[in-house]
């Protein structure tokens, strides 16, 4: 099966923070019955290496299933090239799965990359590979299809990358999944693809989108178009669905225990569901970038943008001001020193000044 559980948003027990391990073993077990194969933890999630142990690891057999796990080197997570190369140890005494199928630099970005490279990860990955601690080693990321570019070009020996990709990202001018997809692809490297469902937005996206996919089929769920479309591209792997009650397992396994890529008139639906969802960013930025390389603040005005159009679309300040802080880049729009240099070189003629001055009210304040 293509899909993958992603134990990274588990059930909580009713009035605390506690993982609901009883609930999840009976989801790992309908998911093992229905064929998945494929369980995705990490050594930030907050207590799933600990469940998955509980619910896979100690109740099925080590050759029965895959378990990815993953490194992290921001500092949060490891403020020393010690700490870092640490925390596989720290994952198979969570999980006691005795090894890693899949295991991977966590979440790679701007911000990070230089740790990896300090800290001579790329070559703890061989050297783990070569131990047979760990089977295949790879890496999620989370920046510009450039930098993916060189990431792959200088590592050529990497096995596969985990991408965010979903219809609303596919041509997103901030996430560029396609762009990303492609690049993968050219440079031989299967995707296993995180968010297909954008951290559920898809499952309940804006009244336009919803009447668009019911009006084609009423009887499969929002989050079944988003998870197939992922799915239906050849290159990718395994799509991982972050799922956090038997309903969702129950929904998932309905279509893709059996998979069948969309069609042609499924593919003209998303098309028209994408279109709809451009109708709520109403910030018309093509993200042509005339308007940063004279930019003397450095901002990354269209990055800003997309975060802002993203917030207009679904409506949740609280992730769009998490989002804001980290994905675009750069300096923040108050740092905007009102030059005007931006509107000057703007071929769509935004006014940029005033668009920022609503970020800084939205997402700063």
């Amino acid at each position: 099966m293509k899909l993958g559980f992603g134990m990274m948003r588990l059930p909580r027990t009713e009035g605390t923070n506690d993982i609901d391990l009883e609930h999840t073993k009976r989801m790992v077990d309908a998911f093992i019955e229905a064929g998945g194969r494929y369980f995705d933890t990490a050594y930030i999630y907050e207590g799933s290496e600990e469940a998955t142990k509980a619910a896979l690891c100690d109740r099925y057999p080590r050759e029965s299933y895959y378990l990815a796990d993953k490194l992290n080197g921001s500092d949060f997570a490891a403020k020393s090239e010690e700490e870092a190369k640490n925390e596989i140890k720290v994952s198979l005494e969570r999980t006691g799965a005795g090894y890693i199928d899949f295991y991977l630099l966590h979440g790679i970005d701007e911000g990070n990359i230089d740790n990896f490279n300090r800290y001579g990860i790329w070559d703890y990955m061989k050297q783990l590979k070569s131990e047979g601690v760990i089977r295949h080693y790879g890496f999620s990321f989370h920046s510009t299809p450039e930098h993916l570019e060189q990431l792959l070009t200088d590592h050529p020996d990497v096995e596969f990358v985990q991408l965010q990709i979903n219809y609303a990202d596919w041509e997103d001018t901030l996430i560029c999944s396609r762009r990303c997809y492609e690049i993968a692809t050219r440079h031989g490297k299967p995707v296993i693809v995180m968010e297909p469902v954008k951290g559920g937005k898809l499952a309940n996206p804006p009244q336009a989108v919803k009447d668009i996919l019911q009006a084609a089929n009423p009887d499969v769920s929002f989050a079944s178009w988003a998870v197939r479309y992922a799915a239906s591209l050849p290159n990718v792997m395994i799509v991982l669905s972050g799922m956090s009650n038997m309903e969702q397992v129950q929904d998932n396994i309905s279509f893709m225990r059996h998979f069948q890529p969309l069609n042609d008139e499924e593919y003209r639906v998303i098309d028209e569901a994408c279109q709809a969802l451009k109708q709520y960013a109403d910030i018309p930025c093509t993200a042509c970038h005339y308007c940063t390389p004279g930019c003397l603040m450095g901002i990354h005005i269209p990055e800003i943008f997309a975060v802002m159009n993203v917030y207009k679309m679904y409506g949740n300040l609280t992730e769009a001001r998490n989002e804001y802080r980290w994905r675009p880049g750069g300096n923040l729009a108050s740092t905007c020193i009102q030059c005007g240099q931006c509107e000057g070189a703007c071929p769509q003629h935004l006014p940029i000044i005033r668009l920022l001055e609503e970020v800084v009210e939205t997402l700063e304040k």
